[in-house]
């Protein structure tokens, strides 16, 4: 037999209760915990290139070498880390603030054109998808070009 559901008594200081809301972050908390996180990543990225640059002897030299028990490959391996948790982080900051910045580069070209130029929804997400495969391929084709480019010592 199944047990029927009573609705929550209601208690003599609030009238009805209220059931619980689901806890919801807001934008503006999300952007901020973005922002703050990207802060840290940028100053930890900041520090371990300076460590390499002016702590370590160079590159070469610096066989043997040990910071807290950590060599100058495993420092070079951390700020790579540190790069690409940069670059997603800004990747996911931008794609945040899309409609934002589709809204600032469309009110521009309106005032160079002299009329109103509006972007729907969809149209910015096209233009965002097809910016970032033109930053990508233009990445690609630079690290294309280096690996081709490189020569071993004689």
């Amino acid at each position: 037999m199944p047990v029927a559901e009573r609705p929550p008594a209601a208690r003599p200081d609030r009238g009805s209760v209220t059931p619980p809301r689901p806890l919801a972050v807001s934008r503006t908390t999300v952007n901020f915990l973005l922002d703050a996180a990207l802060l840290a990543v940028f100053l930890m990225l900041v520090w371990v290139s300076v460590v390499l640059r002016f702590v370590f002897p160079a590159g070469t030299a610096a066989a043997g070498w040990l910071l807290w028990g950590r060599g100058f490959d495993d420092w070079s391996a951390f700020q790579f880390s540190l790069l690409c948790m940069f670059a997603l982080g800004v990747l996911v900051h931008l794609m945040l603030h899309w409609s934002w910045i589709c809204g600032v580069v469309s009110s521009r070209v309106s005032r160079w054109r002299g009329r109103a130029v509006r972007l729907d929804d969809g149209t910015q997400t096209l233009y965002g998808v097809g910016l970032l495969i033109v930053v990508l391929n233009v990445v690609g084709l630079l690290i294309a070009a280096a690996a081709l480019g490189i020569r071993a010592p004689l």
